[in-house]
C-alpha cells in the first residue's frame, strides 16, 4: 500500500472514530464528565473494525454468539473453574453482546469476571486441600487430557473430581520423572570398590545424593505441583480490571479473524520488540532460580555492558526508577520483573544486586536501545564434497516502522548474500522454518534479490481494489541454485517469498507438506491518536491491529488458509500437530483473482527429477525413517487423549515413547555432522570479542546434525550435477 493510500485509510478511521465518540456522549452517565475508558476503548475499536477491516461483520446476534463462544474459550479453556450452571447464567447474554457494545455497556464481562473471581477463590482452597494428601497410583482410573472433549462440571462434586484427577495426573508425571532420574543416577554411580577419586574429588569431596523412598518422591512431586499452582493462581489474582477489559476487547477483535487484535500499551511494546529485534532497557538476559532472578548473560554493546558493574550470576533483589524508592522483586517471575527493568532510552534504573560472594551493590544503569542479534539474519558456509553451500537463516521479516533508517530484513539478507557470494558458494539454502512473517515490503524487496524485476505479490483491499507490488530493481544479488526451507510455522511474509520463488520457478520449496496459510495484511492504528484533547485523561488506551488486505500470488491464488505446498516434502517432527490458519478460530477463506503478468526464471530447476532423487534418499535414511516412526507414535498419543493414572500403565507408555526417541537419537549419531564454517567477513568483524564469537558458534551448533538441512544440501548437489 502506498503511503498516500495508508493516510487516506487512517484519516477515514480517525474521522469515523470522532463521530463514534460524539455518539458516546449521548449515552454516558449523567454524573460522568467524560465517557469511561472502557466505553472509549470499545467504541474506538468497533469504529476501526466496522470501517477499516477487510471483511467487516455485521454487529448482530451472530456477532454476539461469536464473541460469547470465543470469550468463554479464552476465559476457562480447561473448564476447571466454571460450573455448567455458571455457563448457563452467562448464556443469557449470548445474543445480547451486540446490543451491549452498541450502547457502551458490558454486563456480560461484569458477570463473567464476578463468577471467575468467586470460582478462583474456591479452587485455590480446593487444590491445596487435594494436594495435602498422598495419591494412590495403583488404582486403575483414567483422565481426559483433551479439555475440548470435556464438558463443564455439572456440580461441585464433579468439579472436585476433575481437579483431583488433574492434580493426580500432574503429580504422576513428576513422580515418574523423579523415579526415572533416581534409577539413572544409580546406574551411573561407579562402584566404590573400583572407582578411583579424581584430584578434584579428593580435594573437595561431595556428599552422595540421598536415595529417596517412593513415598518421599510422591510427597516431593505434590510439593512441586503445589508450587506451580500457587504461582499460577498468584498471577490470576493479580489480574486487574484493565487486563480483563483488554482480554475482552481482544476477543471481540479476534472474532473478525485470528490476526485482528487489540494491544494494550504493554502488549504493543512487546510486539514492536518482536518486529524490530530492538527494545529499550539494560541489555541483560535473565533466568529464575530458587525464587530469585539471576543475570544469565550481558548483551555485548548494551547499556549494562558499557556500565560494567552488572555481571553474569548476579541476583537481582530490588529495582528503583532513578531516585525513587526501590521495589523488592524477590520471589517475582521474570516477566513481571522485566516490566520494571525495561524503560525508555535515557532513563535511569538502579538495581540492587547480590554478588556471588554474598555482597550487595546498587548499580545505576542508563537505559538504551538493546539489539538482540539472534533476531536478525545470519549465515554460514557448509562444505560438502568439496563444494561450498551457503546457509542463510532468517527468523523473521523484521523492520523498524518507527525509524526510516532502522535495520530491516531485506537489507540484511542482501548483505548476507553478498558475503556468501564472496565465499564462492555454489548454492544457497534459505531457512524460513518457524519464520512467522513480518514486513510485507521486506518480502517483496527480498524476492527481488533472487530474480529480475517484475511483479512479486498482489494485494487486494476490502473494496476489491487490487494492487500489484513490483520489484523494480533489475539487479540480481544471487542467481545460483536455491532451496527455501519451510514448515507449517512458516507464515505470512515467509509464504509470500516462498510463493513467488515457486511461481517464477526460481528455486525449490522444501519441507513440510504446506506452510501455515496466513495470507492477510495487517495495519496497526494507535488509538491514542484518535482521541480528542478532552479525552486525553484516558490515555494510554492501546493499539488496534487490523486485517485490511489479502495478498495473492502472482499466479492469482491466495496463500490464505491453504498455505504454500512444498515442491519436495520431507518428514517433519511437527506434522502430527493440527497447526495452521485453518485450525484457527474464524479464519478468512481461500480464494483467487486474476494472475499478474510475469515471466518465469529462465534456468528453472528440474523439480520432478530432484523430487524423485530426494524421495529415494529419504526412504533409505535411518534418521528420517525413525522420525516418521516418532511422528506416528506422537499422532497416536495425541489422538488417544484418555490417559491412565495408574503408575505401571503410565510408565509403560513412557517407555514406549522413550524407545522410539532413543532409536531416533541413535540414528542421528550415525549421521555425519555438517561442516559449518563462519564467513570470513564475519570473523574479521568479530575481532577478539569472545562473547560474540561464542554466540556465533552457538548459531550452528544445533544445525550440524539437522537432517533436513543435510537433505537440502543433497538436493542442491543434485541440481549442480544436472547443470
Amino acid at each position: 500500500m502506498s503511503p498516500s493510500r495508508l493516510k487516506v485509510g487512517l484519516y477515514a478511521f480517525l474521522v469515523t472514530a470522532v463521530f463514534v465518540l460524539a455518539s458516546y456522549r449521548l449515552f454516558r452517565r449523567a454524573d460522568s464528565a467524560v465517557p469511561s475508558k472502557d466505553q472509549v476503548l470499545i467504541g474506538l475499536m468497533m469504529s476501526g473494525l466496522t470501517s477499516q477491516h477487510y471483511q467487516p461483520e455485521r454487529i448482530d446476534d451472530a456477532f454476539s454468539k461469536r464473541v460469547f463462544d470465543l470469550y468463554l474459550k479464552h476465559l476457562d479453556y480447561r473448564k476447571q473453574f466454571l460450573l455448567a450452571s455458571d455457563v448457563e447464567q452467562l448464556r443469557r447474554y449470548q445474543s445480547q453482546i451486540d446490543d451491549q457494545v452498541k450502547r457502551g455497556s458490558h454486563e456480560f464481562l461484569d458477570l463473567s469476571t464476578k463468577l471467575m473471581t468467586e470460582r478462583t477463590k474456591e479452587m485455590q482452597g480446593l487444590y491445596r486441600e487435594i494436594l495435602a494428601k498422598p495419591f494412590d497410583f495403583t488404582t486403575d482410573e483414567t483422565f481426559q487430557s483433551d479439555f475440548e472433549k470435556a464438558a463443564f462440571p455439572a456440580d461441585k462434586a464433579a468439579q472436585r473430581e476433575l481437579w483431583r484427577k488433574l492434580l493426580k495426573y500432574e503429580t504422576l508425571s513428576r513422580y515418574s520423572e523423579m523415579m526415572e532420574a533416581q534409577e539413572k543416577a544409580k546406574e551411573a554411580k561407579p562402584s566404590t570398590a573400583t572407582a578411583a577419586p579424581s584430584a578434584a574429588n579428593a580435594a573437595a569431596p561431595t556428599a552422595a545424593e540421598p536415595v529417596r523412598t517412593p513415598a518421599q518422591m510422591e510427597a516431593e512431586a505434590r510439593k512441586r505441583v503445589l508450587k506451580y499452582y500457587d504461582e499460577q493462581f498468584e498471577e490470576i489474582n493479580e489480574t486487574d480490571a484493565n487486563e480483563r477489559l483488554a482480554e475482552y476487547a481482544n476477543t471481540i477483535a479476534n472474532t473478525y479473524d485470528p490476526h485482528t487484535e487489540y494491544f494494550a500499551p504493554k502488549a504493543k511494546e512487546d510486539f514492536d520488540y518482536e518486529m524490530t529485534g530492538r527494545f529499550e532497557g539494560i541489555g541483560a538476559t535473565l533466568r529464575e532460580k530458587d525464587n530469585l532472578i539471576y543475570v544469565d548473560e550481558i548483551i555485548p554493546g548494551s547499556a549494562s555492558a558499557r556500565q560494567g558493574d552488572l555481571k553474569k550470576g548476579d541476583a537481582l533483589l530490588r529495582v528503583a526508577q532513578g531516585a525513587a524508592e526501590p521495589v523488592s522483586i524477590e520471589g517475582w517471575h521474570t516477566a513481571k520483573a522485566v516490566t520494571l527493568i525495561r524503560g525508555k532510552k535515557g532513563s535511569e534504573v538502579r538495581l540492587t544486586v547480590k554478588k556471588p560472594d554474598g555482597s550487595t551493590k546498587v548499580i545505576p544503569i542508563i537505559r538504551d536501545v538493546v539489539v538482540v542479534d539472534d533476531k536478525y539474519a545470519q549465515s554460514s558456509v557448509i562444505t560438502d564434497k568439496g563444494q561450498k553451500i551457503g546457509y542463510l537463516h532468517l527468523p523473521g521479516f523484521y523492520a523498524d516502522f518507527n525509524d526510516n533508517g532502522g535495520r530491516n530484513s531485506a537489507d540484511d539478507v542482501r548483505k548476507e548474500l553478498a558475503k556468501l557470494n564472496a565465499e564462492g558458494v555454489k548454492g544457497v539454502i534459505m531457512d524460513l522454518r518457524f519464520n512467522g512473517g513480518g514486513s510485507l515490503g521486506d518480502a517483496v524487496s527480498m524476492a527481488g534479490l533472487f530474480m529480475d524485476s517484475g511483479p512479486m505479490v498482489q494485494v487486494r483491499d476490502g473494496q476489491g481494489r487490487t494492487q500489484v507490488l513490483t520489484d523494480n530493481d533489475p539487479r540480481v544479488q544471487y542467481s545460483g541454485p536455491l532451496v527455501i526451507l519451510v514448515n507449517k510455522y512458516s507464515a505470512s511474509a515467509s509464504e509470500i517469498l516462498a510463493a513467488v520463488i515457486q511461481d517464477y520457478h526460481r528455486g525449490i520449496i522444501m519441507g513440510s507438506t504446506s506452510t501455515y496459510g496466513k495470507g492477510t495484511v495487517q495495519r496497526i492504528f494507535d488509538l491514542d491518536e484518535a482521541l480528542p484533547a478532552e479525552l486525553s485523561s484516558v490515555k494510554p488506551i492501546g493499539s488496534l491491529k487490523l486485517t485490511t488486505q489479502k495478498f495473492y500470488r502472482v499466479n492469482g491464488g491466495s496463500t490464505q488458509f491453504k498455505g504454500v505446498q512444498s515442491d519436495i516434502v520431507v518428514p517433519d517432527l511437527y506434522s502430527y500437530l493440527d497447526q495452521g490458519e485453518k485450525e484457527s478460530d474464524y479464519p478468512l477463506k481461500w480464494d483467487e483473482i486474476q494472475p499478474a503478468r510475469y515471466k518465469p526464471w529462465g534456468d528453472a530447476p528440474n523439480i520432478e527429477k530432484l523430487r524423485a532423487e530426494s524421495k529415494a534418499r529419504v526412504a533409505t535414511n535411518p534418521s528420517f525413517k525413525v522420525m516418521e516412526e516418532m511422528v506416528k507414535s506422537m499422532r497416536k498419543r495425541k489422538d488417544e487423549t484418555t490417559v491412565s493414572l495408574k503408575l505401571s500403565a503410565y510408565q509403560a507408555e513412557q517407555r514406549e515413547s522413550k524407545a522410539i526417541s532413543d532409536r531416533y537419537e541413535a540414528a542421528q549419531k550415525t549421521t555425519s555432522a555438517l561442516a559449518f564454517t563462519p564467513l570470513s567477513a564475519d570473523v574479521r568483524a568479530l575481532g577478539g570479542d569472545t562473547v560474540r564469537i561464542n554466540r556465533a558458534a552457538r548459531f550452528t551448533k544445533g544445525l550440524k546434525k539437522d537432517i533436513t538441512i543435510a537433505e537440502a544440501v543433497a538436493v542442491i548437489q543434485d541440481e549442480i550435477k544436472s547443470k
